[in-house]
């Protein structure tokens, strides 16, 4: 069957993650399948990453595929003039049948952004937090991540017994910009809810509520899970890399919170 990688952005703002579900009419995925199947007829569409609820993708990825070839320009024209103003492909391509967005992906990059002020016009994007952060401390957290760990303490009690906690999290930052405090992570996967309770954790370093020491001791004891939870609306899936490439974007914002 011809195939086409897709390169897909998001505000997860209204929908309920990515992947379809029978009763919930509102997902990306579910969208975008409705949408390809009145251009081209019955398609299989998979993502690279399942986001959740209220969760954005400034670059999902996955792949298409379709009963008939078309060119991909021509494809994502098309199926863009029936999605939703809030989901848009933004690159298309033609790839070998046995592409497949996430089995074939080798890492993910996500991009949390923390408002240091409240913003009229990002909330959707941003978790604001009224204290004051201490941002080295966040970033000696951040570097305390990355190496291969398990991840028990940071995931959701709802996954098996039998899966495996073990991430290997290639690198991990923060940094500010304007009146934003940005934290980027990049692992092969991660675990349901894994970066939005690293972020929660990071957020009480920055308070004094916690220590890099109290991360780097929970990774090594496996706790149970006894964080919260950051929201969605800070949270993008910003990258997701394959054989032969390379990641080396700026840590910038994706949605900028200017310093007044």
């Amino acid at each position: 069957m011809p195939t086409y990688k897709l390169t897909i952005e998001y505000e997860g703002t209204r929908y309920s993650g990515w992947q379809a579900q029978g009763n919930t009419p509102k997902t990306v995925q579910g969208h975008l399948l409705r949408a390809a199947t009145q251009v081209v007829g019955e398609v299989d569409i998979g993502g690279a990453g399942r986001t959740d609820a209220g969760v954005h993708g400034a670059a999902q990825v996955a792949h298409l595929r379709a009963h008939k070839a078309v060119d991909p320009l021509v494809l994502s024209r098309k199926i863009n003039d029936l999605l939703p103003h809030d989901i848009s492909i933004v690159a298309s391509s033609r790839v070998n049948d046995r592409f497949h967005a996430r089995h074939d992906a080798i890492s993910r990059v996500y991009l949390y952004q923390i408002a240091t002020r409240r913003t009229a016009f990002a909330k959707p994007f941003v978790w604001w937090i009224k204290d004051r952060l201490d941002l080295g401390a966040i970033t000696r957290a951040a570097k305390l991540l990355e190496g291969r760990h398990d991840f028990s303490a940071f995931s959701d009690r709802r996954m098996k017994e039998e899966d495996s906690r073990i991430v290997v999290v290639e690198r991990c930052d923060a940094a500010a910009s304007g009146d934003l405090i940005l934290f980027r992570i990049e692992a092969s996967h991660f675990l349901w809810k894994m970066v939005r309770k690293l972020v929660a954790f990071a957020v009480e370093i920055g308070r004094g509520n916690a220590t890099p020491e109290d991360l780097a001791a929970r990774l090594k004891a496996n706790a149970a899970n006894v964080e919260p939870t950051a929201p969605p609306s800070g949270l993008f899936l910003e990258a997701v890399l394959y054989p032969g490439e390379a990641f080396d974007r700026p840590l910038e914002p994706i949605v900028p919170v200017i310093r007044r």
